[in-house]
């Protein structure tokens, strides 16, 4: 009989007896109850100077697996270069080597990728011992199945990755790089199969790479508000990381680069709208109510003026139907409501935002009508006869201007998006986030705020994202100035914010006028114009400033 996996020395076959001695005995029920014993004592890993060497662990590397065999689901932060995959990858050689009829998926942003890991691992087992070894009952670049029952597979991670299959063990590896809406189909179809056991386990290792689905998973362990254990690792506890290798490595990438990488700070995407030192600030936090994308977070009050801004889809999955909800009885004003949905038919979107207008007090209802928007608006005023549609005017250079009740051939029942309305509203958006004149606590919207980049003098989502609820928010900092506004709301957003930074603006301005230099001693002159100017002393020096 052969001893060995199609002839390699170092992979016992199935079934094949081994001479167990009691120090063989008693060293493997060490290394099953200890994982952190095994890795130490008997897994191999490739060094880039040394070739394949023992795995010598460091403190967080140990806090890790302990992790991992304590808790079912783990979520972990760490820097780049940190050794994070192979810790991961010794703790499920340990677990399919001492666990009869397990499965495991190793889930990384590629296959290539995937497949690479479960090479380490297959790497690691071909250098155990080999009475501490399974014997193999198949091994390729994509799988290992031991004679134990157990199966270890490598796969991209992706809405069809594990469909139809139930894994003890869920391995997702630099998480936070899988597109936002890849990482959300995927959840939504493999939760189901760690739900169907009571001990499956999820570890979740990555490097931050912006605020997207790691982002929330990480935020809400932190907080309590999800099962997930997290661990932070800083890049100072790993051995020879000092302020010089700091300085060395900023030196050779870049300042954003390393805070990203080793720092380990969710920065969103470059060149964003609203500022990265802004976003950082904006926290989001849980609807009061969430069902089938409408998601509320304060009730309608009864003497509250309510306004809503829509962006329609198609419905065919690419892009989402949305509206944002705002309280605009009071400054700041605030996000109240939002709705996202990929599947709602531009026919039935009317239903929903009929429902909810009427719901926040017969709210105002501003439409973006380029495409199928227009048949959306149509339907909600004529159909459902729904009364509060704001209506735009063409006026010539005024542009378009903002109303209710306007009739004649350049009138429609929203607004047309150009490149005129983008740029206003984008850079009142900027303003109203950043001065805080508008309050968001949306995880979808901040989410989308932080993809929402420049693009060729214009703001657009970063490929692979949506900015659905990012245009809802340009629509409504491009009406908050308009006079129609003004008036519903008795508020002027620009000269609230010029009022409040009004000293700010003063002290930023240089001082103009004349220098006295000590030749010309006169306290005071009359210009051209007839105004009289007075000297203000200012230290050592005096300058002709402020007239009177």
């Amino acid at each position: 009989m052969e001893k060995h996996y199609k002839g390699n020395p170092n992979l016992k076959a199935e079934n094949v007896s081994i001479d167990w001695t009691k120090e063989r005995l008693n060293e493997y029920l060490r290394c099953k109850n200890d994982p952190i014993y095994f890795a130490k004592h008997y897994v191999k890993i490739v060094s880039l100077d040394h070739g394949l060497i023992p795995f010598k662990m460091y403190d967080f590397q140990e806090t890790l697996i302990t992790n991992f065999h304590e808790n079912r689901f783990n979520i972990a932060k760490l820097p780049r270069q940190t050794g994070k995959s192979t810790t991961v990858v010794s703790y499920l050689l340990h677990y399919a080597l001492f666990n009869d009829n397990i499965r495991i998926a190793i889930l990384a942003n590629k296959a290539e990728t995937a497949r690479e890991l479960l090479q380490r691992l297959q790497l690691s087992y071909e250098n155990l011992p080999d009475w501490m070894q399974q014997g193999v009952g198949s091994l390729n670049k994509g799988s290992l199945e031991l004679e134990n029952g157990s199966k270890i597979v490598a796969a991209s991670t992706s809405s069809s990755a594990v469909r139809g299959n139930s894994f003890n063990i869920i391995f997702l590896d630099e998480f936070a790089f899988i597109p936002n809406h890849i990482a959300k189909q995927f959840f939504s179809s493999v939760y189901p199969t760690i739900s169907s056991g009571n001990t499956t386990k999820v570890i979740i290792i990555s490097t931050p790479n912006g605020m997207n689905m790691f982002y929330k998973l990480w935020h809400d362990a932190e907080r309590g508000k999800n099962g997930y254990v997290p661990l932070e690792v800083h890049w100072s506890q790993v051995p020879g990381r000092d302020a010089e290798w700091k300085r060395q490595t900023i030196a050779n990438t870049s300042e954003r680069q390393f805070t990203q990488e080793f720092e380990c700070e969710f920065l969103g995407s470059v060149d964003t709208l609203i500022t990265a030192s802004k976003l950082r600030t904006m926290v989001y936090d849980d609807p009061l109510t969430r069902n089938k994308g409408l998601d509320v977070y304060e009730d309608p009050k009864e003497n509250n003026t309510y306004l809503m801004t829509v962006d329609v889809s198609r419905g065919m999955s690419n892009d989402y139907s949305a509206f944002i909800m705002f309280d605009i009885s009071e400054f700041p004003y605030k996000v109240v409501a939002k709705y996202k949905n990929n599947e709602m038919k531009p026919m039935l979107f009317p239903n929903i935002i009929h429902e909810v207008a009427k719901a926040y007090n017969k709210a105002y209802v501003l439409t973006e009508v380029n495409d199928i928007g227009e048949q959306v608006s149509s339907i909600l005023h004529f159909d459902l006869e729904y009364d509060n549609i704001l209506m735009c005017s063409m006026r010539g250079r005024a542009g378009q201007l903002v109303g209710q009740g306007f009739s004649g051939k350049k009138t429609q029942l929203g607004i047309k998006m150009s490149k005129t309305v983008k740029k206003i509203g984008c850079s009142n958006l900027k303003t109203i986030i950043e001065d805080d004149k508008l309050l968001i606590k949306d995880y979808d919207i901040i989410s989308e705020l932080t993809t929402f980049i420049q693009r060729n003098q214009s703001f657009e989502a970063e490929e692979g994202c949506n900015d659905d609820l990012a245009m809802c928010l340009v629509i409504f900092a491009w009406l908050v100035v308009q006079d129609y506004f003004k008036e519903m709301t008795d508020n002027d957003v620009r000269k609230r914010i010029y009022e409040e930074q009004k000293d700010q603006i003063e002290q930023d301005m240089a001082p103009f006028g004349f220098i006295v230099d000590g030749v010309n001693q006169e306290t005071s002159f009359v210009d051209q114009d007839g105004d009289r100017w007075y000297l203000d002393e200012y230290g050592d020096r005096a300058y002709m400033w402020e007239f009177r």
